[in-house]
């Protein structure tokens, strides 16, 4: 069981964010599958009493601990940070466990045509598009027709990789080489989706804040390095699962009793195989130049940490 400390700031994180093991626990919490299934009066209720303690009309300590900590976890997994509002159901991180294990699964499962390659990376870079959209930094605007830009050339680059690579295999390695071609795919799509669907960030920078949670500027140097954190935590997240079960699966294929039960047995047995960041002024300095100068008229040191929200 976990142990918590009493809560007397709804701001502030349950875990040391300074410690990896701090920062381990609250994602695990945050991420939490079971919160999905949270009702949306739940969801609300929740919402209500987190504002109303940051607004000082309720007193956290008079609330109980296990209730408080459960409408954190609820409306922090569900609402978005920077707008505030109610975040679509498929998007919430609390979702990525469930969703992204049947979807990662099927595409290992399904990789042998032509047709089920388009139909699954089709199908897992909307899923992508619509959890970056979902998780984006609302500080920065984006339009209908970059939201298109980026869905359409994330999906095409994924089609096209899993297809190119496929066809590349088939006449120069063993059928077992092409079960990494989902992995590849989808490790591709992640460097085009990304920073296509983010571009806004990129163009404009995202919002930096002090230790105290007060805005003090924005910076497109902190936008490229939590899109780039992204990109590589989502690719590091998938490769466990996409690179050690077709070795798993190989194996398994050879068996006797699975070989009777392939049809049934191959996508789910895949699919279960598969199961806030700083910057220094300093830095802006060396990669944010007028943001750096606007922040030192207004006193800020060199060593002054600055926050902002990467996204997910």
């Amino acid at each position: 069981r976990i142990r918590m400390h009493s809560i007397t700031d709804v701001n502030k994180p349950l875990w040391d964010q300074s410690t990896f093991w701090g920062r381990l626990r609250h994602f695990a919490w945050l991420t939490d599958p079971r919160s999905v299934f949270a009702s949306r009066a739940k969801l609300e209720a929740s919402r209500d009493l987190i504002l109303a303690c940051r607004s000082g009309a309720v007193d956290p300590r008079t609330v109980p601990e296990a209730e408080l900590i459960r409408a954190k976890q609820l409306f922090e997994s569900a609402y978005h940070p920077d707008s505030g509002e109610l975040q679509n159901l498929v998007g919430r991180m609390s979702f990525q466990v469930p969703g992204g294990m049947a979807l990662t699964g099927a595409l290992m499962a399904f990789y042998r045509t032509t047709a089920q390659v388009v139909f699954w990376q089709w199908v897992n870079q909307s899923f992508n598009a619509l959890v970056n959209y979902t998780n984006r930094n609302a500080n920065s605007g984006i339009t209908s027709q970059q939201l298109m830009i980026a869905y359409t050339s994330a999906t095409g680059s994924a089609i096209a990789v899993s297809l190119g690579l496929k066809a590349f295999l088939a006449k120069r390695a063993p059928p077992f080489a092409q079960r990494f071609v989902p992995f590849v795919a989808v490790a591709a799509a992640n460097l085009v989706n990304l920073p296509l669907m983010r571009q806004a960030e990129l163009l404009q920078g995202v919002q930096v804040k002090d230790e105290n949670g007060n805005q003090v500027g924005t910076s497109r140097y902190a936008a490229c390095k939590g899109i780039g954190q992204v990109v590589t935590s989502r690719i590091t997240i998938a490769a466990p699962g996409m690179l050690v079960t077709p070795f798993i699966m190989d194996r398994l294929e050879t068996a006797r009793w699975f070989a009777r039960r392939r049809a049934v047995l191959d996508a789910p047995l895949q699919t279960l195989f598969i199961g806030s960041f700083s910057v220094s002024l300093q830095q802006l300095k060396r990669f944010d130049e007028p943001e750096y100068a606007k922040l030192k008229a207004k006193g800020y040191s060199d060593g002054q940490k600055l926050y902002f929200n990467k996204g997910l």
